[in-house]
C-alpha cells in the first residue's frame, strides 16, 4: 500500500473511531430528560416539526422523515425559510423538536420565542447544555461533544452524527412507546421492498378461479390436467364445502409414478399429502417465505380460521417482490 494510502485511511479509522465513540458517550447520558422527550412527542395530535439550520438543518431532514415513517407525522422545517413565511405551517397541538449544536443561532432562538408563544412543546436536540435553547426547551437532549472528527476542528462531523444518532434514538424509542407494528411499516412503505415483504399474503395470493383446485374422487388425469392449467405446480384438494383435506404437488406426482404402475386410475384421494402447509390470510409475505423455505416448498396455501381455502402463494410471487 502507498504512503499516501495509508495516511487516508489513519484519516477514516481516527474520524470513525471519534464519531463512534461520541455516540457510546451518548448512551450514558440517557435519563429521564430523554423519557420526558418521548413522552412529549408521543402525546403530539397534530405534527413534529423538526427544524434547524445548515448542517443541522440536514440531520433535521433524515429525523423527520424517520418519524413519518415510523408512525409520528412530522415535517422539516427550515428556520430561515420559517421567519419569512413558513412559520405559519405551525399549528396548535404540534411539538416542535430544534436542533442546534450551540444553541444559540439567531433563527433558532426567534423559532424558539415564537414557539413559546404558541405554547407549543419543545424539544431540543442541542450541543451546549448551557445554551438558551437547551435552558428554554420544555427538555434538552445533550448531544455535546468534545471536538469534531474533522482534522481542522471545524467541519460539523462529530456533532452531526451525534445529534442524528440521538434523533434516530428518540424516533425508535417513539415507535415502540406508540405500538407502532411490522403492519403499520407496510402501509406507510407500499412502493418499497421493506413494505413489499410486510404485505399480507392475502394481498398476493392467487385467488378464485386461479386456485388449482380438485376434490378427492378427481381421477389423476384429471388432477394433472388442473396442475398443467394453473400452473403453480401443485393443486388443493377440497370436500364439497371447500375445506382443504390434502394437496398435490409436482414431487408428489414423480413419487407416485415411482412407486404406482399406473397412477391415472387412482383418484386424488388416494395420492394427496393429508398434511399440506397453511397460512392465514393475514401472515406477512417475510413470513411465508420463511416457511416454504424451511419446509422446502414452493407453494403454500391460504386459509381462512374454518380451514377453507382462499388462495395460493407460490415462491415466484415473492420473487417478483424482489425480496431476495
Amino acid at each position: 500500500m502507498k504512503e499516501l494510502g495509508k495516511t487516508e485511511i489513519a484519516t477514516a479509522a481516527r474520524v470513525l473511531e471519534a464519531e463512534s465513540e461520541a455516540i457510546r458517550r451518548l448512551a450514558e447520558r440517557l435519563d429521564d430528560s430523554f423519557v420526558r422527550a418521548v413522552e412529549i412527542a408521543a402525546s403530539c395530535s397534530g405534527k413534529i416539526a423538526v427544524v434547524g439550520m445548515g448542517k443541522s438543518g440536514i440531520i433535521c431532514k433524515k429525523i423527520a422523515a424517520t418519524l413519518s415513517s415510523t408512525g409520528s407525522p412530522a415535517i422539516f422545517l427550515h428556520a430561515a425559510e420559517a421567519l419569512h413565511g413558513d412559520m405559519g405551517l405551525l399549528r396548535a397541538h404540534d411539538v416542535v423538536l430544534m436542533l442546534s449544536k450551540s444553541g444559540e443561532t439567531q433563527e433558532i432562538l426567534q423559532i424558539l420565542n415564537v414557539a413559546r408563544r404558541m405554547a407549543l412543546p419543545i424539544i431540543a436536540i442541542c450541543g451546549a447544555a448551557n445554551s438558551t435553547l437547551a435552558k428554554h426547551a420544555d427538555v434538552n437532549l445533550d448531544v455535546g461533544v468534545v471536538e469534531e472528527a474533522c482534522p481542522l476542528g471545524l467541519a460539523p462531523t462529530t456533532s452531526t452524527a451525534a445529534a442524528l444518532a440521538m434523533g434516530d434514538a428518540l424516533a425508535m424509542a417513539l415507535m415502540e412507546h406508540k405500538g407502532f407494528r411490522k403492519e403499520d411499516f407496510a402501509g406507510v412503505h407500499p412502493a418499497g421492498v421493506l413494505g413489499k415483504k410486510l404485505l399480507p399474503c392475502a394481498d398476493l395470493m392467487h385467488r378464485g378461479d386461479a386456485i388449482p383446485r380438485v376434490v378427492a374422487t378427481t381421477p389423476m388425469k384429471d388432477v394433472i390436467y388442473e396442475m398443467s392449467r394453473k400452473g403453480l405446480g401443485m393443486t388443493t384438494v377440497t370436500d364439497e364445502t371447500g375445506k382443504l383435506v390434502g394437496v398435490i404437488s409436482d414431487g408428489d406426482l414423480r413419487r407416485l409414478l415411482e412407486k404406482s404402475p399406473d397412477p391415472l386410475k387412482l383418484a386424488a384421494g388416494a395420492c394427496m399429502n393429508r398434511d399440506p402447509k397453511t397460512i392465514a390470510p393475514g401472515t406477512l409475505a417475510t413470513n411465508a417465505l420463511a416457511k416454504m423455505e424451511e419446509k422446502r416448498i414452493t407453494s403454500i396455501i391460504v386459509v381462512d380460521e374454518c380451514h377453507c381455502v382462499l388462495g395460493v402463494v407460490h415462491i415466484h410471487d415473492l420473487w417478483r417482490l424482489q425480496m431476495f
